[in-house]
């Protein structure tokens, strides 16, 4: 096993090194017992990281000491099963107190809805 550890680790990780010493050593040995093994001599390749793409909120990199300082939109969609069409819901969404500041429903969402609730969201908080 020393042998073959040194050879093949760099390159096989425990379930291919199992399968290749099922197949041409013809042991029987299961891929636990081969981790077990490969773990006890100290040759097992650390993990690969999973790298986070996209951040769960953008705000985070922000200080917020109010409300108003940030807004994120949302826009949700579902089905209606009687008219068999979709609706769509637009929300401004402050990031300090999470409260919905202004929104659109109805049956299309288009950048004029966006616009005309961001001119409704100035307006209620008076910023305009």
């Amino acid at each position: 096993m020393e042998l073959l550890a040194d050879e093949y680790t760099s390159v096989y990780g425990y379930r291919k090194l199992t399968k290749m010493l099922q197949r041409e050593h013809r042991l029987v040995i299961n891929k636990k017992k081969v981790y077990r093994l490969c773990k006890a001599m100290n040759v097992l390749r650390p993990q690969r990281q999973v790298k986070v793409k996209h951040p769960k909120r953008l705000a985070n990199n922000r200080l917020l000491t109010g409300s108003s300082q940030l807004w994120e939109t949302d826009i949700k969609y579902g089905w209606v099963e009687g008219e068999g069409r979709f609706f769509f819901l637009l929300s401004i969404i402050d990031v300090f107190d999470r409260a919905i500041v202004a929104d659109h429903h109805g049956l299309s969402c288009e950048a004029k809805d966006l616009v005309q609730i961001t001119q409704e969201a100035l307006m209620k908080r008076q910023l305009f």
